[in-house]
């Protein structure tokens, strides 16, 4: 399933951190403190546990959105958004 992993944490090195973890787990960079990309319900979970132990939860923030197909085909880009067909079902499965 889709997932939108999007972050705010204070502190640089932890953010490096949570941003490899996210690039470890093969999700694409949309913008600076955003990642989509696709999961399984096991590697959310992970995910989640291994930010957990990162962050500072008084101060940090890190929300992980599962999104199906059908929501993600109604997502509005307005702006400079990332190119929708980098994260479409046919590429994914050529980079996943």
């Amino acid at each position: 399933m889709l997932v939108w992993v999007i972050y705010d944490i204070a502190d640089d090195p932890i953010r490096k951190k949570v941003s490899d973890k996210c690039k470890n787990y093969g999700l694409y960079r949309v913008q600076k403190s955003v990642f989509l990309g696709d999961l399984n319900a096991n590697q959310r979970d992970s995910l989640a546990i291994e930010c957990e132990d990162l962050i500072d939860p008084e101060v940090d923030s890190v929300y992980i959105f599962p999104m199906d197909d059908e929501s993600f085909k109604k997502v509005k880009l307005i702006g400079q958004a990332f190119d929708k067909e980098l994260v479409s079902d046919e590429v994914l499965t050529t980079f996943f």
